[in-house]
């Protein structure tokens, strides 16, 4: 390989990474937590009505999502590079035209509208931003990739995002994302070495073939026949992220003394814990067995949500230890990595973008939706903190001693048949 092609391929990574933590980001602050600024705060809806646009948005998204997927799967020119780079610019401008918008919405039906068009433009961009690791990241470094991307996503979130609000949102995302937009647009329209040089690596099995994709005698590649089991899986650890963690952020004593705390030495504690729980997930992605990533995951959550709830019940006013939000930070980011890496591990370059739509849009996106809904009709009917985090707490609980089970049925099995 000459120094030029090591350099393009840099930059292939270069891109996919910072392409996909600058959405990740976004998605996790302006989206999730901004648009329900917007609806209580400047719109003053009550929470279940602000459920309900939560919902309309989460079913158009996934909706978009997998018919682009589906016929990413039946029309070989959507699947190839230039292609995916001018749908992903599609979605890209489309969302930081509605990043600007956002601070003139004066009504729930020019809310409604607005969630139309951005959930349009996420459906768009999920399954052609994802489907690109097939084209940029070799396959034994997508979990390093994952780690980077995660890293640099919570990073932003965490640290550089000063103020959850989401006037401020609306500024710091556009200053990111109108240059963002213009690379991509060059990228995308104008013909030259760098992108001709990305859209043939696909050809080598060292990108296209996940580690998770089997050969048959045929010569035919199958993806892993667990699928389901991984849609199961990481829709159960988003509903339990974002059901505990919306509900955390509504209490100002977790709030103020953590991710939106005046010290600014408290954000960076946080910002570089997801930096290293990145880093060692992505090497555990390579190391480890999917069953034993997702065990640790459950595990995790159900200890940091068991430390909420006995916390809260303490009764302590103005005091909260950092290691709380520390060990929500590790949960947080394992399980970032695998959703960035998994999907494209069980695919193969026809695959790919149907497969991204369901494990991103169907199984992440509708279970964050979903229980952002949850969440904000419990706090409307008044549950009080320590009730809705000991039901998390049990749900995470619940998927642990289930991993725990499947981890030993397997294993017994396997000793019985040796």
């Amino acid at each position: 390989m000459t120094a030029r092609q090591r350099s393009y391929r840099l930059l292939g990574y270069a891109l996919f990474i910072g392409m996909m933590a600058i959405g990740y980001a976004y998605n996790v602050t302006f989206i999730q937590i901004g648009l329900v600024d917007v609806g209580i705060r400047l719109l003053s809806l009550n929470r279940i009505e602000l459920a309900i646009n939560m919902s309309l948005m989460a079913v158009v998204t996934c909706g978009v999502a997998l018919a682009l997927g589906y016929l990413m799967l039946k029309i070989s020119r959507l699947r190839q590079l230039t292609m995916k780079l001018r749908l992903a610019w599609f979605s890209v401008m489309v969302q930081t035209a509605l990043t600007a918008l956002i601070l003139v919405v004066q009504t729930e039906m020019q809310f409604r509208l607005w969630i139309i068009g951005a959930s349009i433009a996420l459906g768009v961009g999920i399954p052609a931003t994802f489907s690109m690791a097939v084209d940029l990241t070799l396959v034994r470094h997508r979990g390093m990739v994952a780690a980077a991307i995660t890293g640099l996503a919570y990073f932003v979130s965490a640290f550089l995002l000063t103020q959850w609000r989401i006037e401020v949102f609306a500024v710091q995302f556009s200053l990111i994302m109108l240059p963002g937009c213009l690379g991509l647009a060059i990228l995308a329209f104008v013909p030259q070495p760098l992108t001709r040089y990305w859209s043939l690596q696909h050809q080598s099995s060292e990108f296209t073939i996940g580690r998770l994709v089997r050969q048959t005698q045929q010569d035919r590649f199958l993806v892993q026949p667990q699928i389901i089991v991984f849609l199961f899986l990481m829709f159960g650890i988003y509903f339990i992220d974002s059901l505990g963690f919306l509900r955390i952020l509504e209490t100002p004593l977790y709030l103020n003394t953590a991710w939106q705390s005046e010290e600014a030495s408290v954000r960076l504690f946080i910002a570089v814990t997801h930096i290293i729980a990145a880093v060692v997930a992505g090497i555990l992605y390579q190391a480890l067995t999917e069953r034993h990533l997702f065990l640790w995951i459950f595990g995790i959550f159900a200890l940091v949500h068991l430390m909420y709830t006995m916390h809260s019940l303490q009764g302590i006013d103005d005091t909260v230890p950092l290691t709380l939000p520390m060990f929500y930070a590790i949960a947080v980011s394992f399980y970032t990595v695998v959703n960035f890496a998994l999907w494209a591990d069980i695919s193969t370059p026809q695959t790919i973008g149907l497969m991204s739509a369901f494990g991103v849009a169907l199984s992440g996106w509708s279970a964050t939706f979903i229980s952002t809904g949850l969440a904000l009709t419990w706090q409307q009917t008044g549950m009080m903190f320590e009730q809705h985090v000991r039901i998390v707490d049990s749900i995470a609980l619940l998927f642990f001693v289930g991993m725990l089970l499947v981890m030993y049925l397997r294993d017994d099995r396997r000793n019985q048949l040796s």
